[in-house]
C-alpha cells in the first residue's frame, strides 16, 4: 500500500505572545501543496525501515515514520512491515515534510492493518509527535493557533496559481530563530488580511521570521526579491526557513535563477 505525503506552505506567520512553557503562541494558515513524496509499506517478516531519493542524517529510528508506527503499536497490535520513504520534501525547509510523513504513516497504517481510527483520533496521535503532524491528518488549508496546533477552517484558494518553492543550502536553527523575535498581537488580524485578494498580499501578510533570518541570512532574502522581480503577485519564507515561495499568475521556469538551490514549480491544486 502505497501514500503520497505532500509538503504545506505558511501564508503569513506571526508570533503573538510567549508561554510560561518556553513556547511561543502563533498565527498562520497552512495550506497544502502539490509538492509529494512516495510512503510504501508492504507485508514482511520483521519491520524494517530503508529511504531513497533526499538524503536524511539521522538512524531509522529517529525517523518520524518510525516514530508513528511506534506510537501506533503502543495502542494498537501492528504486523511486522517493510517500510519504504522515497523523500522528495527537503528537510529544514519549512514545508513540513518530516510532518507530513509521520501523518501519513498513521492513516496509511490505519488502512493497512483496518483500525478504523477516525479522524479527530488520529490528530491526537499526530499531535503528540509534532505541533503541525495534525494538520497532514484532514491536508485542508487551516488557520492555525496555540502552537501551531489548534486549527480553524481557512477559506482560502490558491487553485489559480503557479508555485515556486526555492530552498537554499542554508540551515535556518528554528530555536534560534524564535528567539529574535520580539511577540506582538498585529494590528490587522491574520483572518481579514487572507481574505483579500492575493494580489493585495505584499506587505501586508506577512511573516515575522523573516527580518532576523533575512539579517543573519541574506541570500534567503535575495530569493524573495528574486521571484518578485520575476513577476511573483506574493513571496514569502515559509515558517522559519530557510525555502521561499513565490505565487505566480502564470507559469514560469526559474531554475536557472537559483543556481545550487532546490527548486520546485507546479500549478497548486
Amino acid at each position: 500500500m502505497i501514500c503520497f505525503p505532500n509538503a504545506k506552505i505558511n501564508l503569513g506567520l506571526r508570533i503573538v505572545g510567549k508561554r510560561s512553557d518556553g513556547y511561543h503562541d502563533i498565527e498562520t494558515v497552512f495550506y497544502p501543496v502539490p509538492l509529494k513524496e512516495a510512503l510504501e509499506i508492504v507485508p514482511a517478516s520483521r519491520l524494517t525501515f530503508t529511504q531513497t531519493g533526499i538524503p536524511v542524517d539521522a538512524p531509522a529510528e529517529k525517523n518520524l515514520v518510525m516514530k508513528a508506527y511506534r506510537l501506533l503499536e503502543k495502542q494498537y497490535s501492528l504486523p511486522p512491515v517493510a517500510i519504504h520513504l522515497l523523500k522528495a520534501i527537503p528537510s529544514g525547509a519549512g514545508l513540513g515534510g518530516g510532518s507530513a510523513d509521520a501523518a501519513f504513516m498513521l492513516k496509511l497504517l490505519n488502512d493497512f492493518c483496518s483500525l478504523h481510527i477516525p479522524a479527530h483520533e488520529l490528530e491526537k496521535l499526530a499531535s503528540a509527535l509534532g505541533a503541525d503532524c495534525a494538520f497532514f491528518i484532514r491536508n485542508t488549508p487551516v488557520f492555525a493557533t496555540g502552537t501551531g496546533n489548534i486549527f480553524a477552517p481557512a477559506d482560502v484558494s490558491l487553485k489559480k496559481y503557479y508555485l515556486c518553492v526555492v530552498k537554499p543550502d542554508i540551515f535556518v536553527s528554528t530555536p534560534e530563530a524564535y528567539s529574535l523575535v520580539k511577540p506582538a498581537v498585529p494590528d490587522t488580524s491574520l483572518k481579514e488580511i487572507i481574505g483579500s485578494p492575493v494580489e493585495e498580499w505584499k506587505g501586508r501578510l506577512v511573516n515575522d521570521f523573516e527580518e532576523s533570518v533575512f539579517a543573519r541570512h541574506p541570500a534567503i532574502g535575495k530569493i524573495k526579491d528574486t521571484l518578485y522581480q520575476a513577476g511573483a503577485v506574493y513571496a514569502s519564507m515559509s515558517g522559519s526557513g530557510s525555502s521561499v515561495f513565490g505565487l505566480f499568475g502564470q507559469p514560469v521556469r526559474l531554475n536557472e535563477r537559483f543556481p545550487g538551490c532546490y527548486v520546485w514549480e507546479g500549478w497548486l491544486e
